[in-house]
């Protein structure tokens, strides 16, 4: 029989004021949670003119939609990471994360891409966006491991799309092959990890290493299965190897893990922010 809900909250507030280290692995889960959705209004309206044409029903399939043209493609996308990155603010969930993680040794891994973790000041040097930005362009075939940044470019093309198209003279190229360009999100073998890149998962690893043997908290937040080899089973390994480390995980969908980890983890499906704040009061 499942735990009601004040006993898990103060297992879960115990364990956060034991912690040592805290890793959170972040999902969609947490978007969805903080507002950030891919389908309903925020779709229907903002990309109206697409729906009509192309047919699309949410913000998640569309990205995949097959456009005969450049043009009709970065009409889209400009779309596409205008509303996701530069016109949606720091979110509420995103700020009480970050107040809850300014006390302790913490490191962030999300597979998000709308750069939420940034906006709410996360320190470079704990975070991890091992999925890509949609904030960067990179060159389709990989051809080299610079990335764009492209608020300037992504802003000219929202003011010059007519008809679901942009001018051909705003398609974004490559600089050194001369081919496409694409958004910097891993969908393919091209997706490019710069530098930072790089850093970024060393940093991780180095974290991880360090959180062996101590007192961690691995809390998992709205990861499901589409990349669960990222976050989610890593996390139940870890905790699995750890007689000192708890995984909470809040998810409306997916609770259950391994049945080894029962003991040593604290699942939540209800609302994530209520959870949050909860265990934020308690944490302090």
């Amino acid at each position: 029989m499942r735990e009601v809900y004040s006993d898990r909250i103060k297992r879960a507030g115990k364990a956060f004021q034991k912690a040592e280290k805290l890793v959170i692995g972040a999902g969609a889960g947490l978007s969805s949670a903080a507002g950030i959705e891919y389908n309903g209004k925020r779709f229907t309206v903002s990309f109206k003119p697409f729906i009509e044409k192309y047919g699309m029903k949410d913000l998640y399939t569309s990205s995949f939609y097959p456009f005969r043209t450049q043009e009709e493609k970065w009409a889209y996308w400009a779309r596409h990471i205008s509303l996701n990155l530069f016109e949606t603010p720091v979110q509420e969930l995103y700020i009480s994360l970050m107040e809850i993680v300014s006390s302790k040794d913490y490191f962030i891994i999300t597979t998000n891409v709308e750069g939420q973790f940034t906006k709410a000041g996360v320190e470079k040097s704990r975070f991890f966006e091992v999925q890509g930005n949609y904030g960067y362009f990179q060159c389709a075939k990989g051809c080299h491991d610079k990335l764009y940044y492209n608020e300037q470019i992504v802003a000219q093309m929202l003011s010059e799309t007519s008809d679901c198209r942009i001018p051909s003279s705003l398609v974004p190229k490559c600089p050194v092959c001369g081919g496409d360009m694409e958004v910097n999100l891993r969908k393919d073998n091209f997706f490019v990890q710069d530098s930072k890149w790089v850093t970024s998962e060393s940093n991780y690893r180095k974290f991880i290493s360090g959180t062996e043997g101590k007192s961690t908290v691995f809390l998992e937040l709205g990861v499901g299965f589409n990349t669960p080899g990222i976050i989610r089973f890593p996390f139940e390994t870890m905790v699995y190897n750890n007689s000192h480390a708890v995984l909470i995980r809040l998810n409306s969908d997916h609770l259950n893990g391994m049945p080894e980890n029962l003991g040593s983890t604290i699942s939540f499906s209800e609302d994530m922010t209520e959870v949050i704040m909860d265990i934020k009061l308690l944490a302090d």
